[in-house]
Parts: C-alpha cells; sequence; structure tokens
C-alpha cells in the first residue's frame, strides 16, 4: 500500500503498533517494523538509560524505520527528549499533554512528530502546533483514554472534517476488518495496540498475555476520571476501585489506592489480582497469542479480502 502515512514513515503497510507502556520494547517494535509496519517503542515505563539500550537493541534487529512514544507526564522528558535527539530517533509519537511544548524542538532536530488526541478540539491542537500527523483515539481504546468517551466511529470522521494531517486512527482495531472500517470512515493508517499485548514479543507478562485472550465482552472499563482515565480489565484492583467510588473516596483517596508502580506490578510482573490491567475493548475479540509478524500479514490478508467483498456488494 502507498498513501500518506506510508509515506511520511518510509513503510509498506499503514499499521503502527502503539507504544504501551511495559508491553512495547524492542522486540515487539522490531519484530512489527521488521513486517512492514511501524513499530513503536513505550518510553512511558522507561527509564532513560533504559530507553537508550532498546533504541540501541532495536537498531541492531531491524533496518526500518521505528518510533519511540513519550508521555509528556513523564517526570523526567527533558531526558528522554535528549536522549531521542542523541540517538538520532526520526519518528516520535507523543501523548497526555500539550503538543506545542515539544513539537518545534523535535521538528528543529528534523524529527517526524506524532501527537495523540481524543477529540476535534484537541486534533486542532496538535495541528495548529506543526504535528505531522495526528493519532485519533477512540472511547475503546485500553490504557489511558479521552473523559469525552467518544468512540472511534464517531470520532474519526469528526477530526477528518477539520484538519489536514494524516490521521492514524486508534481504539478498537485489531483486525484487517476494523482497519478498512477506520480508512473508509477518513483514516490513514490505524495505531493497534491490544492485538500487539497477545504476541510474542510483546514485553508484557505471559500471565497478562494470558488474560487478555480469555477476556470477554464486557470485561473492561473506563474508569479514575477524576485522575486520569484508564481503561482496565476487572479484577481484585478494579473492584477496590469501584467500592472507593460507594464509599465516597477523595482525589487523594484514589491517588493512595492507585499508588505508584500499580501497572508494572500487573502488565510487567504478572499479578492478576493487585495489578493494574490496561487493554481495550477488542481483547474480547483476541484469541491468541501470535508472533508480530503474523498479526500484521493476517490483518493485510483480512483487509484485501474485505476490500474485494465490498465491491461485490
Amino acid at each position: 500500500m502507498e498513501n500518506r502515512i506510508t509515506k511520511l514513515f518510509g513503510i509498506k503497510y499503514p499499521i503502527i503498533q502503539a507504544g504501551m507502556v511495559w508491553n512495547s520494547g524492542w522486540r515487539l517494535a522490531s519484530a512489527v517494523s521488521n513486517a512492514g509496519g511501524l513499530g513503536v517503542l513505550g518510553a512511558g515505563s522507561m527509564y532513560p538509560g533504559v530507553l537508550q539500550e532498546h533504541i540501541h537493541k532495536c537498531r541492531q534487529a531491524t533496518d526500518k524505520p521505528f518510533g519511540v512514544n513519550i508521555p509528556m507526564l513523564y517526570p523526567e522528558i527533558e531526558k528522554l527528549m535528549d536522549i531521542i535527539v542523541k540517538e538520532g530517533v526520526k519518528i516520535v509519537f507523543t501523548a497526555a499533554g500539550n503538543p506545542k511544548t515539544w513539537t518545534s524542538f523535535l521538528k528543529k532536530n528534523r524529527i517526524t512528530v506524532v501527537h495523540v488526541v481524543s477529540s476535534v478540539k484537541f486534533a486542532l491542537k496538535a495541528q495548529d502546533a506543526g504535528v505531522d500527523a495526528i493519532v485519533a483515539e477512540g472511547f475503546e481504546a485500553g490504557g489511558h483514554n479521552g473523559r469525552d468517551e467518544t468512540t472511534t466511529l464517531v470520532l474519526i470522521p469528526s477530526v477528518k472534517e477539520k484538519i489536514s494531517v494524516p490521521i492514524i486512527a486508534a481504539g478498537g482495531i485489531g483486525s484487517g476488518k476494523s482497519m478498512l472500517a477506520a480508512m473508509i470512515l477518513g483514516a490513514d493508517g490505524v495505531q493497534v495496540g491490544s492485538r500487539f499485548v497477545a504476541s510474542v514479543e510483546a514485553s508484557s507478562h505471559a500471565l497478562f498475555k494470558k488474560r487478555v485472550v480469555e477476556a470477554q465482552e464486557g470485561d473492561t472499563e473506563l474508569t479514575l476520571k477524576e485522575l486520569t482515565p484508564v481503561r482496565l480489565l476487572k479484577n481484585e484492583f478494579y473492584k477496590e476501585v469501584q467500592q472507593a467510588y460507594v464509599n465516597g473516596a477523595s482525589m487523594e483517596e484514589l491517588k493512595a489506592l492507585l499508588g505508584r508502580g500499580r501497572a508494572k506490578k500487573g502488565m510487567f510482573e504478572g499479578d492478576m489480582k493487585e495489578g493494574e490491567l490496561e487493554i481495550g475493548q477488542v481483547s474480547a475479540l483476541i484469541h491468541d497469542i501470535k508472533p508480530a509478524v503474523q498479526i500484521v500479514a493476517d490483518m493485510m490478508k483480512e483487509f484485501e479480502e474485505a476490500k474485494a467483498n465490498i465491491k461485490t456488494l
């Protein structure tokens, strides 16, 4: 395929692997890039030195383009940005913050910048900040999400009406059919997270991957909107959060309940009871753990088959 996204990144297919905390290390990013998509390192769960190590290993494992995702709430973001420039990273995805803060700095260093948004309002702000593309992420997505709860089905055409830069659809996309649907709605490419969590190369714990493929419809919910909205698999920790709401917990009490390292405890260390298990609604449609190359190949095969079927309707 050749379109605005494949040209922008220099990739074969318009499939971007989301840079998810505790899931997206160099093994996954390099595997997706080698398969023809764009692999992305999830810097949000990495110390600066760890990110540098993953960049080195990713570069050794692939000669294809790859990117780095940086949440703008990261406490030592200046150190991450210095590493990005020093190591010659060419593609950066920013999220959870004002795109004006770092876009000009990255652009001055000849870095392609993509910002993640959950609304038309923030898509326009990102475009005004000078980003090269936008990830428009719907309510279905796993992990940290938008407060407005706008679904991907509504968000993509709404953003398409207002902006001119390329759009990457995210949220609820884990198959070739959903990829085609997103592109019919106006997206130039798709960002896929949950489907790549259930991959051989994902750095997440085996027990978390197993829990993802066992998930059923209704097993996830967006919660903790007072702090930062996050979609979680329902487990004992989730039940504690819900009980806290029933008890009228304050912001401080919710913060204390969340504590530190809760996501690492769940997704990386494998505590399925007390850990924070971030995953999207599409987990209900994921039934197996596959190599990333197979996930990309299956998505493209299904995409082409679905597109051919549309022509026969």
